[in-house]
């Protein structure tokens, strides 16, 4: 498909945008065995040659033209062929430095039933028209074209989101299907409060995930989007955890739902959440044998997975997330997950997001602190933390930004939080 000798299990760099033939080379590769290794093509050197390391691709694909050129010269039996394997995503990078997930070449049967599993939770078909919002070089949009371009429909890619060219292709283009962050939905509200609402009965499908979700945002994306469309579901780089109507939502605020079918999801003594997932959903972190280990567990259900987050399961199955165990804030000995601290201060009228970390105390060990984008006042927050938040859990320090560190996805990056108190 290229000078270079590609062979099954070969792995191709791709720091490009986002584009058609994008999703066309992601496939053809995977229909050959070949593992795409999609980035961010903002990467500096530095963090390129970083992440590049443990993965030792045998190809770089830096230019649009190279994609064409690969594509152009795919078989046609490729195009539209079976996924033998995912593609190799790297973490989100919010700590450390990001790893790539592997799950290897998968034998036929495993690979379709990897491709069912997408197209029989989503409904994937011909008829579909998936508008792709977030960068394709992360798991869940790429999916979701992948998994509409194998069902024989076809994707829409404006290029970086921008509110008025999304709302333009909704009115252009007619989609059914939908992928996005919160943030996105908050642009394009606060575009179509100025300019108008277009039509959005075309649409099937909105699913949101990534970052947690302002209530209020939520409640208007079930109201302003078609009845029944519009879903949350959990999951990571690494693999999918659940899915979630919202109109179960409304009856378990705060759920992120239940385990998605073939799935199973447990507690550990330390409120860790282990999915249980078939084999095509296994993977490894490559370079890292240590922190694959860490992730992996045996279970009288099969092997699950964690990636450290924490929270619990209701008594209907549905899943309600605390936060990531690493994430935790120790204040006075009492155990604090930012995300909870988190969910509370986004009901404060006028906070459009917040971010919640730790300092160094001398009295307390750590004490929690909040950024803050958004009108509300210190006195305002301080008020409603007092009446929703134990002692522990409130914020003893607030500041004031005008934006949040964020990840591409709209996952706040903490560990450069602190540096917003300097």
């Amino acid at each position: 498909m290229d000078h270079v000798d590609l062979r099954e299990g070969s792995r191709v760099a791709l720091l490009v945008p986002g584009s058609h033939d994008y999703v066309d080379l992601v496939i053809s590769l995977l229909a050959a065995g070949i593992f795409p290794v999609p980035l961010d093509p903002a990467l500096t050197p530095a963090e390129r040659e970083r992440v590049l390391a443990p993965i030792a691709p045998d190809l770089v694909v830096t230019t649009t033209e190279q994609v064409a050129t690969m594509v152009a010269s795919a078989p046609d039996h490729l195009r539209r062929g079976l996924p033998l394997g995912r593609p190799i995503h790297c973490t989100s990078g919010t700590t450390g430095t990001p790893k790539g997930v592997f799950s290897g070449l998968l034998p036929r049967s495993d690979a379709q039933a990897l491709l069912a599993e997408e197209r029989d939770l989503w409904g994937f078909s011909p008829d579909d028209v998936n508008l792709v919002l977030s960068p394709l070089h992360h798991s869940a949009p790429l999916r979701f074209a992948m998994g509409t371009l194998l069902a024989g429909g076809r994707i829409v890619v404006p290029g970086r989101f921008d509110p008025e060219r999304v709302t333009d292709a909704i009115r252009t283009e007619r989609p059914t299907t939908m992928f996005c962050v919160p943030t996105h939905l908050q642009r394009l509200f606060a575009h179509w409060d100025e300019f108008g609402t277009p039509d959005l009965s075309s649409f099937r499908l909105v699913a949101h995930a990534g970052a947690p979700c302002p209530v209020a945002v939520k409640h208007r994306l079930i109201e302003t989007f078609p009845a029944g469309s519009t879903w949350e579901f959990y999951g990571s780089t690494e693999g999918q955890f659940t899915a979630c109507r919202s109109e179960e939502w409304l009856t378990h605020p705060g759920s992120v739902g239940r385990a998605r079918p073939g799935r199973s999801i447990t507690v550990d003594d330390e409120g860790r959440l282990w999915c249980v997932v078939p084999a095509h959903a296994r993977f490894t972190y490559l370079g890292d044998p240590q922190k694959t280990a860490q992730a992996w567990r045996e279970t009288p259900a099969g092997p699950a997975f964690t990636v450290g987050d924490v929270g619990r399961i209701d008594a209907d199955g549905y899943v309600h997330l605390d936060g990531r165990r690493d994430d935790l804030v120790i204040s006075g000995g009492v155990n604090v997950y930012p995300l909870e601290v988190e969910n509370a201060l986004r009901e404060v009228p006028g906070v459009e997001d917040v971010g919640v970390f730790a300092m160094p105390d001398p009295a307390w060990g750590q004490r929690v602190c909040a950024a803050v984008v958004g009108t509300a006042t210190e006195a305002d927050l301080r008020e409603h933390a007092v009446a929703v938040l134990a002692p522990a859990k409130r914020p003893k320090t607030y500041v004031h930004v005008a934006e949040l560190p964020l990840t591409a996805t709209g996952k706040v990056r903490r560990d450069q939080l602190p540096a917003l108190l300097a």
